[in-house]
């Protein structure tokens, strides 16, 4: 899903740009999970999506995979230099607390993308739809 190579040395890149490409690898994710699962309709796709994309839902993903031991130590450093960037802005639906979580979420998720390491992109999202799936529960 590349179209040039990259100019850069990806491992360095900004918290902030990893999460960015997080966000989108997240959404294509669920987007992907929702249509297979037969949900067609645009708004129901929408509302289902929340669930999943969420400031709120990805920090409770993070929260639970990160007391469970999933991520490696590198996940983790990569977790934590997303959740420590100052972005800026937060949004007004949102604490901060949750805000960092989910864009550290977002950046291990941009940071497997640009590695290439679509195998266990697949792995994350797995275990992050079990986590929503058994938070509805």
């Amino acid at each position: 899903m590349k179209i040039i190579d990259a100019s850069i040395d990806l491992k360095q890149l900004n918290a902030l740009a990893l999460a960015y490409m997080g966000d989108s690898v997240l959404d294509m994710y669920v987007r992907y999970y929702l249509i297979a699962q037969g949900n067609v309709r645009p708004h129901r796709l929408h509302v289902e999506a929340t669930k999943y994309v969420s400031a709120k839902s990805q920090a409770f993903i993070m929260g639970k995979m990160l007391e469970e031991d999933f991520f490696t130590t590198e996940e983790i450093n990569v977790f934590k230099r997303g959740r420590n960037a100052k972005s800026g802005s937060i949004p007004k639906n949102t604490d901060l607390n949750t805000y960092r979580y989910s864009t550290g979420f977002e950046a291990v998720l941009g940071y497997h993308y640009f590695q290439g390491e679509q195998n266990r992109l697949d792995e994350i999202m797995k275990k992050a739809v079990s986590i929503v799936e058994e938070g509805r529960k």
